[in-house]
């Protein structure tokens, strides 16, 4: 039989998550992908970063490897260590399809495709790194290196207009094409009932009736641009404004200083990790999403899931998310006045924001995990068809 492989990336795991025995089960990212693999007869392997994984159960019928693959393109040591791994299970598999994501996967994933003379090679650009207004190595060595790989690439996924648009000026193997899904997918059964707590919810977070609760969630990054957010709460003067960021980083005492010195450190609620974002969302009256970069933001489609109206910044995935005006409001990056004007005005009318909040029910829809799964499988039987 032969083999696929499936190759992600992920932050470094600390020395707990690298030896942690627990159970793996699939995600949104790789379920939807092993299942059409593996309905077209392929014996499947799925990438990790775990020490021994292959002592590891798994929800699916698969065979678990170190993959050794983070997020940073000059780990030099762990990227060969992932290309050493990924080479040997191309040789001990019969593997004969590749599907890699992201740049240090899909920088592994291509290489050793190549040199194994790997038939099928897909790869999912979950956000290109040369975007608009990156910095300039981006702009060229990176893209420089994304051209030359996609000469060895079968098929190229995106998930935003800015990438699909990009991706189809390059030259792919021959027979190659770019496509096009909804991102990774959410399950928007997991939302179905969710904001019943919501007045619970509030109550724990000390909000009254005439409190407007914002919400992010993501790491205390320099990237996630909390401190333009933290400054628009500042600038729109409203004192039943409350702020709940749920993460953690290097910039979260910063972050604390930061609102300090505005006078706002009452209502900016740093909350940490929480296992309870879905309800905070669903307890909250807009989501705030002031990132300097995305590909195509999930915790932005699972606060459209609860129904939020959202402000974000203009960039690629949150401009296909959000029509501004329509379904919420999209603001250039680090632009204080405009995010508090943004704020103010959806804040000022709870109308306005119950208008909005069906239809980002309504959008939602078609990012659902089931959208994307036939979407993959399309794109599977397309591929291997040929």
């Amino acid at each position: 039989m032969a083999g696929y492989v499936f190759i992600g990336n992920s932050a470094k795991p600390t020395p707990e998550k690298l030896k942690s025995r627990e159970p793996i089960t699939p995600g949104n990212v790789s379920a939807p992908c092993i299942k059409a693999a593996m309905s077209h007869e392929y014996e499947a392997w799925l990438g990790v970063n775990r020490e021994n994984p292959e002592e590891l159960e798994c929800s699916m019928p698969v065979h678990l490897y170190d993959q050794h693959t983070y997020r940073s393109i000059t780990a030099f040591g762990d990227n060969m260590t992932a290309y050493k791994n990924l080479c040997r299970v191309i040789k001990e598999g019969n593997v004969e399809f590749i599907h890699c994501n992201t740049p240090v996967g899909g920088m592994v994933g291509r290489f050793a495709g190549k040199k194994h003379k790997v038939k099928k090679i897909v790869y999912t650009a979950h956000g290109f790194h040369f975007y608009k207004g990156a910095p300039l190595f981006n702009r060229t060595v990176l893209k420089w290196a994304e051209q030359i790989m996609a000469h060895w690439t079968d098929a190229i996924i995106t998930m935003n207009n800015e990438d699909y648009e990009a991706a189809k000026k390059f030259r792919l193997k021959k027979g190659g094409k770019v496509y096009f899904v909804h991102g990774v997918g959410i399950t928007l059964s997991d939302f179905v009932g969710v904001g019943d707590k919501r007045n619970e919810k509030r109550a724990e977070l000390n909000l009254n009736d005439d409190d407007i609760a914002l919400v992010s969630a993501g790491d205390l990054i320099l990237r996630k641009d909390y401190a333009t957010a933290i400054r628009a709460i500042a600038l729109a003067d409203n004192e039943n404004l409350h702020y709940f960021i749920c993460g953690v980083g290097p910039e979260r005492e910063n972050l604390e200083e930061l609102a300090k010195e505005l006078g706002v450190e009452n209502q900016i609620h740093f909350l940490g990790f929480r296992s309870d974002v879905k309800e905070l969302m669903a307890a909250s009256d807009i989501f705030l999403f002031t990132t300097l970069q995305e590909g195509m933001p999930r915790s932005m489609m699972e606060a459209m899931a609860t129904g939020l109206p959202c402000v974000a910044s203009a960039l690629r995935g949150n401009v296909d998310l959000i029509e501004n005006g329509e379904n919420g409001y999209v603001c250039a990056a680090k632009n204080v006045e405009a995010f508090a004007k943004a704020i103010s005005e959806l804040a000022e009318n709870k109308e306005l924001r119950e208008e909005i909040s069906k239809k980002n029910l309504e959008k939602i829809k078609g990012y659902d995990v089931t959208v994307v799964e036939k979407e993959i499988k399309a794109i599977y039987e397309e591929v291997l068809s040929k």
